[in-house]
């Protein structure tokens, strides 16, 4: 299911991701299991695309647990880990409860504990999960260092640092940047939401008594408000997709934003701020454009606070720590 018009420049990716990282950084590298665990990245791709081919929209919901393990203490599997009796995970926090994949993520570590035991990270296989994710809806494939560790800390606290779907784009701006990513960056990850569904509890509030001067958010297309009411109509759980279509990579999402159809308040300010409306003018203009820069910021976000020797562990169980 990979869109065709990407194929042209996948090699020209490979070899520019490959000749900027096989060095390694942080202690990662491409080829970290090329030893002591040859048939990881084959596993877990395999799995991916069986479980994709069951149901496509499992691929949203791997991009967006990488990203939220990401944001939160760096790339290191905290998602991952389950509440106990003294700690609330940040997988029971109300930004992560829409999260799904658990249960992939959970067989391809028992079948890579199965052929090598002790040595493929929660962490690396989400993070090989979710690039494999964007290459089966039909977005580039890059490859990516491995060698990220597992973190032992996962708070529910320290979720409140998530974008959350009400920010505008200053907002993401200074919170994007906090972790290092600049503007352009921001906006082509935010191109995460080529696919996926987002609940109506995220956008009701753009619907009545948006401020004291209107009742809904000015910056959305009237037509495309009363869709959206239409979908609350069922309930806060209600799912809305995110753009037109909904299981392909693609960059119908800033097509949208341009005819005010985003359904997040943050997605459609993107288009109303003049600081980043020409980022997503060209993204709309130019697919390839966007595909390139997103996986580039893709590879960048996976190197977030990587964990490395005592910091870290490479868990037994990706639920809990050893």
């Amino acid at each position: 299911m990979v869109v065709s018009n990407f194929f042209g420049i996948l090699l020209v990716m490979e070899v520019m991701v490959f000749c900027g990282w096989r060095l390694g950084v942080n202690g990662l590298s491409m080829d970290y299991y090329m030893m002591n665990c040859p048939i990881a990245e084959f596993t877990v791709r395999n799995s991916v695309t069986s479980a994709l081919e069951s149901d496509p929209t499992l691929a949203a919901g791997l991009v967006r647990m990488h990203f939220h393990d990401c944001f939160i203490q760096g790339c290191d599997g905290s998602v991952l880990l389950d509440s106990t009796k003294d700690n609330t995970a940040e997988k029971d926090s109300p930004a992560n409860l829409s999260l799904r994949g658990y249960e992939l993520i959970d067989d391809i570590k028992g079948e890579l504990e199965n052929q090598c035991p002790g040595v493929v990270s929660c962490a690396d296989i989400l993070a090989m999960a979710a690039r494999d994710a964007v290459f089966w809806v039909g977005g580039p494939f890059y490859q990516i260092p491995n060698g990220r560790q597992d973190g032992r800390r996962s708070k529910i606290e320290d979720t409140f640092n998530l974008p959350a779907p009400f920010l505008n784009s200053t907002q993401l701006i200074n919170l994007f940047g906090k972790h290092g990513f600049n503007v352009q960056e921001m906006v082509a990850l935010s191109g995460a939401h080529t696919i996926g569904v987002a609940r109506c509890s995220s956008f009701k509030s753009r619907l009545s008594k948006f401020d004291s001067t209107h009742d809904t958010d000015p910056s959305m297309n009237s037509n495309f408000a009363k869709v959206l009411s239409k979908t609350c109509a069922a309930g806060d759980n209600a799912e809305q997709p995110l753009d037109p279509s909904r299981n392909t990579f693609d960059n119908a999402y800033y097509i949208a934003l341009q005819r005010q159809a985003g359904v997040l308040f943050s997605d459609q300010s993107l288009f109303t701020s003049a600081r980043t409306r020409p980022i997503v003018n060209a993204y709309a203009m130019n697919q390839a454009m966007f595909a390139m820069d997103f996986q580039q910021a893709m590879l960048k976000m996976g190197l977030l606070d990587v964990k490395e020797g005592s910091t870290g562990e490479v868990r037994e169980n990706c639920r809990k720590i050893n």
